[in-house]
């Protein structure tokens, strides 16, 4: 039996297992979901069929605004996943994709790039920083970086590290704010700067400009500081800005960076990039240390292949930048609604009365991002549709005239 893999993906049917609940209950039997090997003309040929006894607990037609996060997996990642399926392959990075994925980033950041792949975007930080970070090291950021405000501090716990925190107008560190906790080395009692951890779209929504990233890598490299970027959003900075992915990290002087993968349609996954090899030590142990070595690491490889093997990096980050533009337009002229940031990425930051942030809550899944404020953060992610956006601006249009 022979067909297209994006065929055999749609090959489903369903059938109601609980016909008194109106929830989302249904039974999917996958057909063929086992693979024997693929031909040479692009097909695949089914060894066998299997069933799953999972029951869908959710209507797929719902998305919100919360969280590329709450996005699922991107069709073209599934079918890779199901791709690498079948048959033996060395753990731990072993395989054959994990080896060709050394490939595939040395191609977007440089022959010298090394690639770790790990578990999720804390882990990548928290290994990143203890490569780059002697015993006594510590990490200048923004204060309101992930590394600072989202990560339960692991990496203060896990990794012993001292973060030094700016406050910044934008999410954005300059030299002249770096210089703010760049001091007192060689003084015993201070936790020594060793390193800068930028955030790229940042946690406000803002993107970085190959000319300010490259500015913050020269002044932390006159200190001797090394730079870390953390890269959850890259692929939305590199296509707001319209660069390649090297623009704005190799090509400026980044030593290391956090790859996401799971806010731009993978199940899961991010990498460690060392694209300064000079920048790093013992890098494989610490990954392991930290808990984040994949014993099936090639179903973590491959959803990269997909990701960065052509321009699906490119197409479901430029779609969702493109959804939050218009959002951002969409309700820009409702009365009472304040956008209060720059949209630059995939995220609208905008100011509700309360109360009408409460009832908006219960149709759409959003943050309220601070509460003195009332200022919400609205998401967008590679699923989200134009009718998506049309529907939650007029959602909030409904709610505002009820005000």
């Amino acid at each position: 039996m022979e067909f297209p893999l994006r065929r055999m993906l749609e090959c489903v049917e369903a059938t109601i297992v609980d016909p008194r609940n109106d929830m989302w209950s249904l039974r999917f039997r996958v057909v063929a979901v086992q693979i024997g090997t693929t031909e040479p003309d692009g097909k695949i040929s089914v060894a066998d069929t299997a069933g799953t006894d999972a029951v869908r607990r959710h209507d797929p037609a719902v998305r919100g605004f919360a969280s590329d996060n709450h996005a699922g997996i991107h069709p073209e990642v599934l079918a890779a996943l199901t791709l690498a399926n079948g048959g033996h392959q060395i753990a731990y990075g072993g395989d054959e994709y994990t080896a060709h994925l050394q490939e595939i980033f040395a191609g977007h950041f440089g022959e010298r790039a090394t690639t770790y792949p790990v578990f999720n975007g804390s882990g990548a930080n928290v290994v990143a920083l203890q490569a780059l970070l002697p015993r006594w090291g510590a990490v200048i950021a923004a204060e309101s970086a992930h590394i600072n405000v989202d990560e339960c501090g692991a990496p203060e716990k896990l990794a012993g590290i001292k973060i030094h925190t700016v406050a910044t107008p934008d999410g954005k560190l300059t030299p002249e704010l770096i210089d703010r906790q760049a001091y007192g080395w060689g003084d015993e009692h201070r936790a020594q700067p060793s390193a800068v951890s930028v955030t790229q779209s940042t946690e406000s929504g803002t993107v970085y400009t190959a000319d300010e990233l490259r500015a913050i890598c020269e002044h932390a490299h006159e200190r001797d500081m090394l730079v870390h970027v953390d890269g959850a959003r890259l692929a939305n900075a590199a296509a707001a800005l319209g660069v390649p992915l090297r623009a704005i990290t190799t090509d400026v002087g980044v030593d290391v960076l956090s790859f996401g993968g799971t806010k731009n349609g993978l199940l899961l996954g991010e990498c460690v990039v060392v694209l300064e090899p000079e920048a790093v030590r013992d890098i494989r142990y610490l990954r392991k240390m930290t808990l984040q070595l994949a014993s099936k690491m090639r179903f973590v490889s491959v959803q990269f292949e997909a990701l960065l093997g052509g321009d699906l990096w490119l197409r479901s980050a430029a779609h969702a930048n493109a959804m939050a533009e218009r959002l951002a337009a969409a309700v820009d002229g409702i009365d009472g609604v304040r956008i209060v940031r720059p949209v630059q990425a995939n995220a609208v930051f905008a100011i509700l009365p309360r109360e009408v942030t409460e009832r908006l809550q219960k149709r759409y899944r959003f943050y309220l991002w601070d509460e003195r404020t009332g200022e919400v953060r609205w998401m967008c992610a590679f699923d989200t549709t134009p009718d998506d956006v049309d529907n939650f601006a007029e959602a909030i249009a409904d709610e505002m005239s009820r005000v």
